[in-house]
């Protein structure tokens, strides 16, 4: 394998010159002189050491993603946008999974500080825990003091940029959509209690349901993972406790497919008996059958604006973002079986996928 000195000497250069041709040096070279070490670079298929550039350069060029689990749909998704512009950029993406361990959180970004990222990306939900809390913005705020910036996505307890997905509204859409179709036996299949995201999702569905006249005791929701197994096991639970539900309410996409598997297991008829919904709008929401009527969130542009403000500076103060939730309703959702066939959809809907919209409140310009 080629090394630093073997592109020098075939470039007739010294290996101080070479360096600052490969590595992108400020100091000044001449354009022959890189001409010919990049000649000789290509020769030789010579491949540079990653560390020695970072210390020869006078920027940082990686930046550290750390994301819950990176085969969920909605951080694929979510790193689909933050992907795009860091290639625009010319940056390496370092992602790291955390499998929602707060603990392997808090080494990550030890992890990215030492390797002198130039952002900290944290994908993930917040978590209402106020030890890890604590710990998490002392590691971050220690980063940023050393130049190092930081963005998050979702509600965390961190002074600073954030992609804020609106999924209190989202919540109060749903809920809002399920009561105009006379749904009041309303069951929630829910993600980890310790999330924000979790807990603000719910927020907005319960809101919906007590402006209806309906409400949401703790005993129609379980909590579970936010993967399709869970949906599964939460809903069996939720209709042996509740045989009477006529809507499943599942906080995230791979919930509700789960939710749909465990109704066609007990040939539970959708929605004619049982209507389900989502969140997220993954890509497979609308292959299913029935096809998923869900909560749609701008989850590549969440990714793409998130790295936009790891990488700007700004001026002033912290810059937050809210990203509007819509409903796209589809084929998993219809009256409630005692609404009778006098009850109207509302005019917009369609099994292809038609949205309504509430615009978010309180976006801050970047």
């Amino acid at each position: 394998m080629a090394t630093l000195s073997d592109v020098a000497r075939r470039a007739g250069v010294s290996p101080a010159t070479a360096s600052r041709v490969i590595n992108g040096s400020s100091k000044p070279v001449t354009e022959d002189l890189r001409e010919r070490v990049l000649r000789a670079v290509a020769d030789l298929q010579y491949v540079p050491n990653a560390h020695a550039q970072l210390l020869a350069r006078s920027h940082r060029t990686a930046v550290g993603v750390i994301v819950h689990d990176v085969s969920d749909p909605y951080f694929a998704e979510i790193t689909r946008g933050l992907q795009r512009v860091a290639t625009d950029q010319g940056r390496l993406l370092m992602i790291c999974n955390s499998y929602r361990d707060p603990d392997r959180e808090l080494e990550y970004v030890e992890l990215l500080r030492g390797h002198q990222v130039a952002a900290i990306i944290m994908a993930g939900s917040g978590y209402h825990d106020a030890t890890f809390t604590k710990r998490l913005n002392e590691k971050l705020t220690a980063y940023e003091e050393t130049g190092g910036r930081v963005a998050v996505i979702g509600r965390h307890e961190h002074s600073g940029d954030a992609v804020m997905p609106d999924n209190r509204t989202g919540g109060w859409l749903i809920g809002t959509e399920l009561c105009a179709l006379g749904h009041a036996e309303i069951g929630v299949v829910a993600g980890p209690e310790v999330l924000t995201t979790t807990t603000d999702r719910l927020a907005g569905l319960r809101a919906a349901l007590t402006e209806h006249g309906r409400s949401l005791p703790e005993h129609r929701i379980r909590y579970a993972e936010f993967d399709r197994d869970g949906g599964a096991a939460a809903t069996a639970a939720l209709l042996d406790a509740e045989p009477a539900l006529t809507a499943v309410v599942a906080l995230n996409d791979s919930m509700a497919i789960g939710a749909l598997a465990l109704l066609r297991s007990r040939s539970v008829p959708v929605p004619q008996q049982v209507s389900v919904t989502g969140f997220d709008d993954m890509p497979i929401a609308r292959d299913v059958t029935p096809a998923l009527t869900t909560v749609r969130l701008p989850l590549v542009e969440m990714g793409a604006r998130a790295m936009a403000l790891a990488l700007d500076p700004g001026a002033g103060g912290p810059r937050v973002e809210v990203l509007a939730a819509e409903v796209v309703r589809r084929d998993s959702t219809g009256p409630a079986p005692d609404a009778g066939t006098a009850r109207v959809r509302p005019t917009n809907q369609a099994g292809s996928g038609r949205r309504v919209r509430r615009a978010a409140a309180g976006r801050t310009p970047s």
